[in-house]
Parts: C-alpha cells; structure tokens; sequence
C-alpha cells in the first residue's frame, strides 16, 4: 500500500505531484499514482488528456484512500456496514473527506476505535440465548456497538482534533 509514492496526506499533495508527472510527460508515473490512491483510471485518462485539471478533488482522494486500505483490510460484515457509512460521509461532508486523507487517520485505526468499544462494552449474553444457539461455552459475552453508537465512533475518530 502506498509503496511507490508514499502516503498522501490531502488531495492536494496527490494533485501537486500529478502536475510534475504531467509536466514531465511520465503519463505512465500518473495512472501509477492514480492506481496507488485509489483513483479511478478513468480520472487518470482524463487527467491525461487534459480534460480535467486536477487528478482529484477531497471525495475522490478520500474514497480512493478508503478503496486501498480496505482492498488490504478486506472488511466483512458489519465492518463492510461501517466502511459504507464512512464512504457515504465522504461524499456528503468534504471536511470528513479531507480527515480521512490524512496520514495520522486508517481505516485500521477506526476499525480499532471500533474493536476498542466492543470490548469495553461487552455484555453477557443470556443463558437460554446462549443455549438456544448450541453454543456450550459457560459465558458468552458481546460488545458490538448499535450503527448509532458505531457512526458517532467513526466520525469522532476521523474529525478528532478537527476544528
């Protein structure tokens, strides 16, 4: 992840080193960059081209981001639930898309704030639950956070330090 150019912390740094490449004409250095932060290679052909001026904008940037690190963390489930929420943030509030760009923010880190709330929060599960799903542990306990709960962990851990 991120292994020829390094991690990007804003669009902008991503925008500016497309700019380079295209004065260098090192198209090939371009849809490489696109393809490292998620960028859609059609952008990258446009970009290319000169149909569109920038290679990205927050949204883009951001979710291309979020595309990487969940091709690497390959969430399922509720952890997928969670990551759609955090695309969709992404597309309604730039100033999360832009959170989410940063280096000091991971996909693996808010799935951790998440992890972190699950287990300080476990609850026992009943016994007749816990016999009625053939389970034969003595105790069964569960800490997974309501999408209520989860959104507000995901939006503190990215916007955390925002101003």
């Amino acid at each position: 992840m991120f292994e020829k150019f390094g991690e990007m912390g804003s669009y902008q740094e991503i925008n500016m080193l497309a700019e380079n490449l295209r004065k260098e004409q090192d198209y090939a250095s371009i849809r490489a960059l696109a393809k490292e932060n998620g960028i859609p290679e059609e952008y990258a052909d446009a970009y290319v081209e000169g149909e569109i001026m920038d290679l990205c904008d927050p949204m883009t940037a951001a979710l291309g981001k979020i595309e990487v690190e969940a091709a690497e963390l390959k969430p399922k489930e509720i952890m997928q639930d969670w990551v759609e929420y955090l695309r969709t943030q992404c597309m309604e509030r730039e100033e999360v898309a832009l959170r989410v760009r940063m280096k000091d923010r991971s996909l693996k880190g808010c799935m951790a704030a998440l992890l972190s709330w699950s287990f300080k929060n476990q609850q026992p599960i009943d016994k007749g639950v816990v016999k009625a799903a053939g389970v034969t542990a003595n105790r069964v306990t569960l800490g997974i956070p309501g999408m209520g709960r989860a959104k507000k962990i995901i939006r503190d851990y990215y916007m955390e330090g925002a101003k």
